[in-house]
């Protein structure tokens, strides 16, 4: 599993010539620092006297970035193998009209999925993305740079991520689907630029 994997595993086989691990895996492993980054701002919060009134909201946001952590590194593996089954697609024969019309078929399949993979792998950093608002504001001053630093991984795997659904809903012949997908992704992406330049504002204020 790509996610059980050394850092320098991971950044030796994103520098290979293999088509995997790629884009699509650092676009999830950014969003993935960018979750735990904040559940380091809130672990070092939590339990110290001068932010015990925030320390509820920030044992709730834990939680949920506790879990997006878990969730964006497990999407390595599902970015991979969204790959792997548009490639193996590509691959089946087309000697005769019905293999032409099975591989057609498989690949028109494969691409959905590897339209989705990503789809939600750019929901889940910008749920990091929002949570970083509320740490930034109340997070432990000593730490709060790294709020800064989550905020900017986590809109990183998410504009990368949105790349990998442009490229393959480009190519599906199911255009409503297509169409669905983009316009979730547009949703997505929406005001979250001018989030990531506030909050990042926030906390260079604070550390300034």
């Amino acid at each position: 599993m790509a996610s059980n994997e050394t850092i320098q595993g991971f950044l030796d086989g994103l520098a290979s010539s293999a088509p995997t691990p790629g884009g699509g895996g650092a676009a999830a492993i950014s969003g993935a620092m960018g979750a735990a980054l904040l559940s380091m701002v809130c672990n070092l919060t939590i339990g110290k006297k001068k932010y015990v009134e925030v320390e509820e909201e920030l044992k709730g946001i834990l939680v949920q970035s506790e879990a997006l952590r878990a969730k964006l590194t497990g999407m390595i593996a599902d970015d991979v193998e969204a790959f792997d089954a548009v490639m193996a697609a590509y691959g089946l024969p087309k000697e005769t009209d019905e293999q032409k019309t099975a591989r057609a078929a498989q690949i028109q399949e494969a691409l959905k999925v590897a339209t989705d993979v990503p789809l939600a792998c750019c929901r889940a950093c910008r749920e990091v993305v929002d949570l970083a608002q509320p740490v930034a504001d109340k997070g432990n001053l000593n730490v709060i740079s790294d709020a800064g630093v989550a905020v900017l991984s986590a809109y990183a795997g998410l504009r990368s991520a949105a790349l990998n659904v442009y490229v393959n809903a480009k190519g599906l012949d199911d255009r409503d689907f297509a169409k669905s997908r983009l316009d979730e992704l547009e949703t997505l992406l929406g005001d979250a630029g001018a989030l990531n330049e506030s909050i990042y504002d926030v906390v260079k204020t604070k550390v300034n």
